[in-house]
């Protein structure tokens, strides 16, 4: 698979979150559920040049009026190289989303991921119509 080709600077793991352009983030007031889908896109598998949201990584979100978030994610493959970090990670970008009171990140296999998940977003930057 390709490398990511977003920049990394050293030492940094390579999904580390991209930062979300200043005149592309949400406002403050923003429905607490827009802005945790936000911080999701933040997050990039380290083989492929799409988020984790668009990739369809991302089976459920679930953000209770109290600011206690709950996700289901997969990976692409159970042999992913992050399959222990990645987890950790979205949980980490997810918890430091203002108004988050808690966030919990469960990794299912179930259904087992595949390229029909992916948004039409993400099948255009990786060329797969």
């Amino acid at each position: 698979m390709s490398s990511n080709p977003r920049p990394i600077a050293p030492g940094v793991f390579m999904g580390a979150p991209a930062e979300v352009p200043e005149d592309e983030k949400l406002p403050a007031d923003a429905p607490l559920a827009d802005r945790v889908v936000e911080a999701l896109r933040t997050v990039y598998d380290p083989e492929i040049p799409v988020n984790i949201y668009e990739l369809g990584l991302i089976y459920r979100c679930d953000v209770d009026g109290e600011g206690d978030v709950e996700i289901e994610m997969t990976l692409t493959a159970p042999a992913c190289p992050v399959a222990g970090e990645m987890p950790g990670q979205v949980q980490q970008v997810v918890q430091a989303v203002d108004g988050v009171r808690n966030a919990r990140v469960d990794l299912v296999w179930e259904p087992a991921w595949d390229p029909s998940r992916m948004s039409d977003e993400a099948r255009i930057a990786l060329n797969m119509f």
